[in-house]
């Protein structure tokens, strides 16, 4: 696919999470980490043929979001102090039914208290500040190396001239800055730095391009917030890994092959344990 036939950056304002999420011409930054270790394709591909609903225990993330950027669905407060009875059951199972996010009370208190949190934080509060940025704005893009078609998402996207800025508000059971740097690695974060910031840079382009920062905040009181930029070492390793996913991307939707983590193979490959485990073993029993 040369230059000229890439589809053109676009900007999608007004679109629903659930619309954005079921786009089915382009690939997001979760899809391209799910094609990558400990992910596969087949796996990728099984998921994508058949959506799970949303999990329950993202209802506070969701609530929270809503609180914080003003965007999301509709909270349906359940004034009960628990689950167990029927009743409050019914009653979470109508919300659902009607594209709202349903809390308990206590739980609605929490969502409260973490947005106000953010309000007050020296600065998280200003990048947060309502009126200053867009929530959630849909951005569809053409990776050029692969002409695969991406999609981003930004939670928090502010416009200052010569210099975009996109806030991703994440949270967490432990925002301590040790947990964070596990959970980037672990969950990939790196990968959802490098694409969002190529996917605005595509969309907006601006003279000093686009920073990205993260915005972490613990689901316990008082709802701490850790505010982290990505060492850029570790954003070049995200594009890399994006890179590779796009590639296995593209080959499978071009051979409709979509391999396990093993492939196509005629011997039995071997296996070992994690190389820090073998070394101390090593030293240990076979000395």
């Amino acid at each position: 696919m040369t230059a000229a036939t890439l589809l053109a950056p676009e900007i999608r304002d007004g679109m629903s999470a659930d619309d954005y999420h079921a786009d089915r011409t382009s690939v997001s930054s979760t899809g391209l980490r799910k094609l990558l270790n400990p992910g596969c394709p087949a796996q990728f591909k099984y998921d994508l043929d058949h959506p799970q609903a949303p999990k329950r225990e993202f209802d506070l993330g969701h609530a929270a979001h809503l609180l914080v950027l003003g965007e999301g669905p509709e909270l349906e407060v359940i004034d009960f102090p628990d689950w167990k009875k029927t009743a409050a059951r019914e009653l979470r199972d109508l919300a659902y039914d009607e594209g709202k996010v349903p809390l308990l009370t206590k739980d609605h208190e929490m969502v409260q208290a973490m947005a106000a949190a953010i309000r007050q934080h020296p600065i998280a509060g200003g990048l947060f500040a309502p009126g200053t940025g867009i929530a959630e704005r849909s951005i569809f893009f053409t990776n050029p190396a692969t002409g695969v078609r991406c999609r981003v998402r930004p939670d928090w996207l502010k416009l200052l001239g010569p210099m975009n800025l996109c806030v991703d508000y994440k949270t967490c059971a432990d925002a301590s800055p040790d947990a964070i740097s596990r959970a980037i690695r672990d969950r990939a974060y790196h990968q959802q730095d490098a694409l969002y910031t190529d996917g605005i840079d595509a969309a907006m382009p601006a003279d000093e391009g686009t920073r990205f920062l993260f915005v972490f905040q613990s689901k316990q009181a008082p709802y701490l917030i850790t505010v982290r930029e990505l060492n850029p070492q570790d954003r070049d390793i995200g594009r890399a890994r994006n890179d590779r996913a796009l590639r296995i991307y593209a080959d499978c939707t071009t051979t409709g092959v979509w391999p396990d983590w093993t492939g196509t193979v005629t011997e039995i490959p071997t296996i070992s344990m994690p190389s820090w485990d073998v070394l101390r073993q090593t030293e240990e029993y076979l000395k």
